[in-house]
């Protein structure tokens, strides 16, 4: 995920805050809990790398044009996940190809996004489109 040209920003503490290929931010690391937010290429990488289903969180194509915009996944549309799947854990949107859409943190565990009709399932940070 971090290949040899990854630059590291650091906090006033002195304590990495951002892990950046050229001018594309990778990661963050989240200050308060030490935890990595993707940006959509790391998002990229790892979807390339972990077999499907781990992390993934599969929405109907009538979601797919908003959630490529960066709109959140809402639990209607989601219709499979990895049961995994941790609320607050970092995951990926797909498309029923398993076709990356964006990246964003889990309101829900994978479990609950099936069983709810309404409300948040993904908060979305970063859809392809809006890299």
């Amino acid at each position: 995920m971090f290949p040899d040209e990854t630059t590291f920003s650091y906090s006033n503490t002195k304590r990495i805050r951002y892990a950046n290929l050229g001018k594309t931010r990778l990661v963050t690391v989240r200050a308060g809990d030490g935890r990595l937010t993707l940006g959509y290429p790391a998002a990229e990488r790892l979807h390339a790398f972990l077999a499907a289903p781990k992390n993934r969180v599969v929405v109907m194509e009538d979601a797919v044009p908003f959630i490529l915009d960066g709109k959140n996944a809402m639990a209607k549309h989601v219709i499979a996940s990895d049961p995994e799947i941790m609320a607050e854990d970092e995951v990926f949107v797909v498309d029923a190809d398993d076709n990356l859409l964006a990246t964003g943190m889990a309101i829900l565990a994978g479990t609950e996004m099936l069983g709810f009709s309404y409300g948040t399932a993904v908060k979305v940070r970063q859809g392809k489109n809006r890299q």
